[in-house]
Parts: C-alpha cells; structure tokens; sequence
C-alpha cells in the first residue's frame, strides 16, 4: 500500500474475491443499477464492436455481449473477473494493463470509487479507448449512505469517547465532470440519481454490502474489533421510512467521449 492512499488496495481486492459466493443475494440491485448504466447507450445511434466492462460482477456483460460486442471483463479481483461474463481480466487501479485504442467502449459500473488514484485511472481509460469512443461511469457520491456514516460515528463515540472511519469517502457530484475533463475527455457530462434502498432489517444492509464486496476497506480503519455494542446500537438509530430502514444512495452518471 503507497504512501497517503485512501484505500487499502489488497483489502479491496479480498473482499471483491469473497463476494463472489455472495453475489446472488445482490444480484437484483447490482442489475437495477446496471441498467440505470446501460440506459444511457440508448441516447447514442453508434454501434460498438469491443468493449471493456469495470467492476460488472455479472450485470453488464452478457448485455453488451448481446449487443454483439467483444467484452473485457475487469476487476480488482481474478474470482470476480473470472464470474463477470467476458474476457477476463484482474486490474490494479493504479496501473491499468490495456494498450491505447483497443476500446470504443468503456463501462465502470460502480467500481471507480475504490480507485487511490482516480484522475490517473481516468487517463489510463482514456489512452486505451478509440478516438470518438464512449465512456459510461457509475458511482456512488458524497451522501451515499450518510445515515449509517453518522449512525457509526455517534455510537462509536458514545461507547468510547473515539471514532474510526467505517464508511468510505466519497467524491463530490460536482468534481465529477471536472474529473473527465481534467483526463481529457470531451463533453463531459455527470448528474445524479437519488435511490432510497429500504430494508425490514438494517442489519440486512450491513448483509448486502459485504455480498457486494462493498466492505470499509479504508487505509486508515482501524484494525481492532469493533466494540460489541457498536453495531446494534448504531443500525437501532438509522432512519425509518415506512416502517423499514432507508439508505441513500446517491448514483453518479459519468459521460464522456474520447477525442
């Protein structure tokens, strides 16, 4: 792990592995999301041939595959490279090893936000696509689960007197479209859908971000055990909405076209 990152990279890529066996309890919300992606190549009358899917775990693939694409399937992970549907292939965000021009098509689908270096990531993308490609992104952005962010931090405080970072940070809507454009893609465009995601039981939550390979993978967590209070009591104080628990989660679109 490099100096000052945000992420505990070979965390990330365990918890991507682990969430392999798990896929099927979130594989309806990942394909929910998935689609709110691949919507937006319906605005588009181009037709493409190879294609690379980033973080699909299932969802995006065999759809592109559908379209008569040839599709890479990478992940942080080789297990869930392996079960996301294409070519597979096991990345490391900080080092991508495609060569320029292989894609007219490029699709991170909710992935980009355990990247140390994203900007870098973003050029690294860029170079690899087609003059004239397309760029599609999701992720999730500043306030995405902010109810369990502030149920943790209250509890933690309360049971001792200190806290530990237990959500990931997440980037600003606005910096989105800066960040495509500091990469060097043309027109870029990022907006926002807010998706309340209820649940009969919060500790069903904590249940569907480990299935995703969504655990706090935070470089500076801490590595103790948590207090055994923490949990319960953080999860009894999220927010009610209709008798059920509600997260938020706030999805970015990311647009963009190479040069």
């Amino acid at each position: 792990m490099t100096n000052g990152a945000i992420f505990d990279a070979p965390s990330v890529r365990r918890h991507r592995g682990r969430a392999v066996a798990s896929l099927g309890r979130v594989s309806t919300v990942l394909d929910d999301l998935a689609e709110r992606l691949l919507d937006r190549l319906e605005d588009t009358s181009m037709r493409f041939g190879s294609a690379l899917e980033i973080g699909g775990r299932g969802s995006i693939a065999a759809k592109l595959q559908g379209r008569g694409m040839q599709v890479v399937s990478a992940d942080f992970s080789p297990e869930m490279a392996a079960c996301a549907g294409g070519l597979a292939v096991a990345i490391d965000g900080e080092a991508l090893p495609f060569s320029a021009q292989k894609f007219d098509l490029v699709l991170a689908h909710c992935s980009l936000h355990w990247v140390n270096d994203l900007p870098g990531a973003l050029i690294q993308l860029r170079r690899a696509m087609r003059p004239g490609g397309l760029f599609l992104a999701s992720m999730p952005v500043l306030g995405t689960l902010q109810e369990l962010r502030t149920a943790l931090l209250d509890a933690e405080l309360m049971l001792s007197g200190g806290v530990s970072p237990r959500v990931s940070p997440y980037p600003e809507l606005r910096d989105c479209a800066g960040l495509l454009q500091r990469a060097g893609f043309l027109l870029p465009v990022a907006d926002m859908e807010e998706i309340a995601l209820l649940y009969a039981n919060p500790l069903d939550l904590l249940h569907e971000l480990r299935a995703g390979g969504e655990t706090n993978a935070v470089a500076a967590r801490s590595r103790r055990f948590a207090p055994r209070a923490l949990f319960p009591l953080a999860l009894s104080n999220l927010p009610m909405r209709d008798g059920r628990t509600v997260a938020t989660l706030n999805l970015a679109i990311m647009t963009g076209w190479a040069p």
